[in-house]
């Protein structure tokens, strides 16, 4: 655990947090002081191995298995663990889908997918977490670099659902300013995870595309991710902040 515990006493719930970059965000807001709870789909063994993790080094974790896709599902989870937990002050929507492909072979299933996970279980989660929040509560959405550059074909829709949060969180922080409440979107570029590994042939025609050339470490997704939940960040809202080593500059 760190020594600054900037995020002690505040309850933070993460959609998709048991691998790559929800995993890291979930690490760090406990070793900040938060009580996190979140979900999985899947990955049973390695979100409860994630809790037991948390817990040896004296933080506090949930894990919930919910579809990011199920409205009701995400729902009852976040109102379970504000009643557990007195309340729910951060939200990172970091769950999420990537379907590639040319648009003359793209199902509408995978967009319809889509736009269900990276869209429309942002607004659920969002809309069922704010009821629980209060002044100084915490919306970030893990977005894509995608929304501002796809310099590659097969990406339109993936690119489409992740510009759709910039309009989401402008709207939103008109909505939830007057309450205190604020929503951004952290925008990944290319992030080392086991579903997009660094040293795959994909990656390798990514490099070129960045000032930075290579791809990010999830902890240090997590950590901009950590600084929009502390109380440095109050002032910051309706803002897609990328974090992509140049990709899009």
């Amino acid at each position: 655990m760190t020594s600054s515990k900037k995020l002690q006493g505040k309850v933070a719930f993460v959609t998709g947090g048991s691998r790559g970059i929800g995993a890291a965000v979930v690490r760090r807001l406990a070793a900040e002081g938060a009580a996190v709870a979140f979900t999985y789909q899947h990955s049973a063994d390695t979100a409860h191995a994630l809790v037991r993790d948390i817990e040896a080094e004296g933080g506090r974790a949930i894990a919930l298995r919910a579809d990011a896709a199920d409205a009701a599902a995400v729902g009852s989870a976040i109102d379970s663990v504000a009643r557990e937990l007195g309340g729910v002050d951060i939200l990172v929507n970091n769950a999420g889908v990537l379907r590639m492909g040319d648009i003359a072979d793209f199902s509408l299933d995978d967009f319809d997918l889509s736009v269900a996970v990276n869209v429309r279980a942002v607004f659920v989660a969002t809309k069922a977490a704010v009821a629980h929040m209060k002044t100084g509560g915490r919306v970030i959405n893990i977005g894509s670099t995608n929304a501002d550059r796809m310099p590659f074909a097969g990406g339109a829709v993936y690119a489409m659902s992740k510009s759709a949060l910039k309009g989401l969180v402008q709207g939103l922080a008109r909505d939830l300013g007057p309450r205190g409440i604020t929503i951004n979107n952290v925008q990944p570029g290319p992030v080392d995870t086991d579903m997009n590994p660094d040293h795959s042939e994909f990656a390798s025609t990514l490099y070129g595309m960045m000032a930075l050339p290579r791809y990010a470490q999830a902890a240090e997704i997590a950590g901009m991710v950590s600084y929009l939940a502390s109380e440095e960040a109050a002032f910051v809202t309706g803002a897609s902040l990328n974090i992509d080593g140049g990709f899009a500059a």
